[in-house]
């Protein structure tokens, strides 16, 4: 049987899950779940997606995440990639970590975001040792669970960097300044017992969460194919970024340094210019590894990826790259926004 397809366009909202082989266990301790996070981080950070909220369990994770460039592909195989490595690296394995394909339905927004945001969130709870714990214990657990966003959505504690929660708190019909306490009223309200409807939503379809009318309209983009002539409702928090053509980032990043467009392509010892043209093309050109080498001159995709993995590494020596990454950075923001 054919793999589902991906439906994928700028601006879209996936529910993902990620799910251990054979239902295994995928963090053997906390420091597997840091190495997660921080995997989730730069894959965040390169690709441009936005993380709304993330639940990790024993053998699963929740992601809620917005595409602004609608490559929800590439960013996931960045993150299952990189952490599948790590993982039987540390541990002295083989084969395969992750079940063999992420789960990613589309959502709809509004209440639909709202109520697939508490089931991620209370996920901690509704597990075998904890679901039978008196309330006041299951909403303990949930407040103090270290590997959600919850506690941070709730005010309990910072939130990590990673996640940007005032699109969903905006949801909240109350002023800024109560949108935590009213979302933990709403989330822990639900730690009784779970939402039977919303559960049945979940499983309704493979495609997406939502209305009927939205689900149609993504069965239409599912069979059609067609990913940027429609799209599903025009929700106010979302943002469409078109990418950079490879010749306008060169150029660009010539003019800023004042240097020609070819020290870019060459290859030179302990020099920050390729690494920081790699992730520049990757993460505003929306190229892949591949087509970046063949750009810069790189010999293989791969090549281009550890380029791109050693900018951090460069910048720590180059004062005057990092010195200039930020104005670079806001520059090519400012001209992919003005693409929309």
């Amino acid at each position: 049987m054919p793999r589902q397809l991906r439906v994928q366009f700028p601006g879209a909202i996936y529910h993902v899950t990620i799910r251990g082989n054979g239902r295994d266990d995928i963090f053997v301790n906390d420091h597997d779940r840091e190495r997660f996070l921080r995997r989730l981080a730069e894959s965040l950070e390169t690709y441009g997606v936005r993380l709304y909220l993330f639940c990790l369990m024993s053998n699963h994770v929740h992601l809620v995440l917005e595409t602004p460039r609608g490559n929800l592909s590439r960013f996931m195989q960045s993150v299952e990639t990189g952490y599948t490595v790590y993982y039987n690296f540390r541990h002295n394995r083989t084969g395969h970590v992750l079940q063999g394909r992420y789960g990613a339905k589309l959502v709809e927004g509004n209440e639909y975001l709202l109520n697939l945001s508490r089931y991620v969130h209370l996920n901690p709870v509704f597990v075998d040792k904890s679901k039978n714990l008196p309330l006041k214990e299951r909403i303990k657990t949930l407040r103090n669970y270290r590997w959600s966003s919850y506690p941070g959505y709730a005010g309990d504690c910072r939130e990590y960097e990673i996640v940007t929660s005032g699109p969903i708190l905006g949801l909240m019909e109350t002023r800024k300044n109560r949108q935590r306490r009213e979302y933990r009223k709403y989330v822990e309200s639900g730690a009784a017992e779970t939402d039977e409807e919303f559960l049945m939503l979940l499983k309704k379809t493979r495609l997406g969460i939502g209305g009927d009318e939205f689900r149609e309209k993504i069965g239409e983009l599912y069979q059609e194919l067609v990913e940027k002539s429609q799209k599903p409702e025009d929700v106010v928090f979302r943002h469409q970024i078109e990418n950079i053509s490879a010749e306008e980032i060169l150029g660009l990043l010539s003019k800023t340094l004042g240097l020609e467009t070819e020290w870019f392509k060459e290859k030179k010892r302990k020099s920050g210019l390729r690494p920081l043209a790699a992730k520049m093309l990757s993460k505003y050109g929306g190229l892949t590894n591949r087509k970046i080498a063949e750009v810069l001159n790189i010999r293989s995709g791969a090549a281009a990826g550890r380029a791109i993995t050693r900018l951090d590494k460069v910048l720590d020596c180059n004062r005057k790259l990092k010195i200039f990454l930020p104005e670079i950075e806001k520059k090519l923001a400012k001209k992919a926004e003005d693409k929309r």
